[in-house]
């Protein structure tokens, strides 16, 4: 049964890289095309940034990978799954401030197209990030005290 569960979310945590590679594959796609007419230069910025931010996230989904795999080989309680979930940490904050950062560029495209959903979408992934790298932090802190209640309980005869 662990197994199963762990292996299933084995499988979501690859099936979560897909929409990202899509959306870097037609982020590059519309880099060829003269689809930029419409937004001059800006498309470019959205471009890069998508490339930026897909980065820390296939870090943080390698990471989340292996967390499973420290599940699997009864080793959760360990500095390998602390320092995962620092990773994991950093790596969300880090798609956080890059989706802040290109807010400016989404207003103007939004003011300019008259669709405020542009910036919606880009504060929902910046606050969605936002949240997984709190949410990694609680659980870093959370890992690192049953470690030391580990460590302390081994020590006591």
């Amino acid at each position: 049964m662990k197994r199963t569960s762990t292996f299933f979310l084995k499988i979501t945590v690859f099936l979560m890289g897909l929409p990202a590679l899509a959306v870097c594959v037609f982020a590059l796609l519309s880099l060829f095309r003269e689809t930029n007419d419409y937004f001059p230069g800006k498309l470019y910025a959205v471009d890069i940034v998508y490339f930026v931010a897909a980065i820390p996230y296939y870090i943080a989904l390698y990471q989340a990978f292996k967390l499973l795999g420290y599940i699997d080989q009864n080793i959760a309680f360990s500095e390998l799954s602390v320092r995962a979930l620092k990773k994991i940490k950093y790596c969300g904050f880090s798609i956080c401030i890059i989706f802040v950062a290109m807010e400016p560029v989404l207003y103007n495209m939004a003011k300019q197209d008259d669709t405020p959903g542009m910036i919606l979408l880009g504060l929902v992934v910046a606050f969605a990030s936002f949240v997984i790298a709190i949410f990694g932090a609680v659980l870093e802190r959370l890992l690192q005290v049953a470690i030391n209640l580990k460590s302390e309980n081994e020590l006591t005869v």
